[in-house]
């Protein structure tokens, strides 16, 4: 494979990630209901650190 083919070799998947609580409470994890690491105030999905690392070895980008 060489760097003229066209490919680029980013991922592009968006791996944004809430900021880290500082203390309790903190947010359930969306798929274990386990506490995260990020603050219940968050609005979106969050995952503790064992699902979050089951999700991005889910999704790694092969190649």
């Amino acid at each position: 494979m060489s760097e003229d083919d066209g490919d680029t070799g980013y991922c592009l998947i968006d791996a944004t990630r809430p900021p880290k609580a500082d203390g309790p409470p903190y947010a359930e994890c969306v798929v274990c209901r386990e506490p995260t690491e990020y603050p219940e105030s968050y609005k979106g999905i969050t995952l503790c650190p064992v699902c979050e690392w089951q999700e991005a070895q889910r999704t790694a980008c092969s190649g």
